[in-house]
């Protein structure tokens, strides 16, 4: 679980994202960091058991800096006001779909899939649902599937792409250029004994989404 004083840090950098502020609560920054750490860590134990993609994966493979990159930004502010982390095959770098976790008070969720992918694994991926969407239909319409997540989001093209007929029965599916699924968490829920148990539920639930567009990549 997260330890409160990490939630407090984050809505204290939220109202202060400025770097007097934050030099003069490093200490806090460093504590909490290291909480958010233990965190990812344990939750890389508990996913590996689901999948051995995790074996050998450190926390710090996972996280991003709370460092915003400013320079093409119109928010110059200095700092990201939450702790994330992305679960792939190969770390937060990795092409390939996986799973988020967002901490930020007000704003917790539990995630994945694959966000904006490239051309080339785009197509692949529309490939792959257009074969096989009595699979993919299977997944995305699953009793619990939906109750989690309610539906698979992603930014949609207007019209059918290219090499797909507008009468295809996995249109809604060809057209997205990104597939991904969350599930919102209550602040309360991250200092709760279970929240790691809460999050690997919720990687469970979307796993077979992952490894069907993960197998479109192959």
């Amino acid at each position: 679980m997260v330890q409160p004083a990490t939630i407090t840090f984050l809505k204290q950098l939220a109202k202060n994202n400025n770097k007097p502020w934050f030099d003069e609560h490093r200490k806090e920054y460093e504590t909490a960091k290291t909480d958010f750490e233990n965190v990812v860590s344990s939750l890389l134990d508990k996913m590996r058991i689901i999948d051995p993609a995790f074996a050998d994966q450190k926390a710090k493979d996972c996280i991003f800096r709370i460092y915003r990159d400013v320079r093409f930004s119109k928010d110059k502010t200095p700092y990201k006001a939450h702790f994330s982390a992305a679960f792939s095959r190969s770390g937060k770098k990795d092409m390939a779909a996986g799973y988020y976790l967002h901490l930020e008070p007000g704003k917790v969720f539990v995630g994945g899939g694959i966000w904006m992918p490239e051309n080339e694994h785009l197509k692949k991926i529309r490939q792959e649902i257009d074969y096989n969407f009595d699979d993919f239909k299977k997944i995305v319409n699953a009793a619990a599937f939906k109750k989690m997540f309610g539906k698979v989001e992603g930014e949609q093209l207007k019209k059918a792409p290219q090499g797909y007929a507008d009468d295809n029965p996995a249109l809604e599916y060809l057209k997205m250029k990104s597939y991904t699924v969350g599930h919102k968490l209550e602040d309360k829920q991250l200092t709760d004994k279970g929240f790691e148990a809460q999050c690997v539920k919720v990687f469970s639930t979307m796993k077979p989404l992952v490894d069907f567009i993960n197998n479109a990549l192959v």
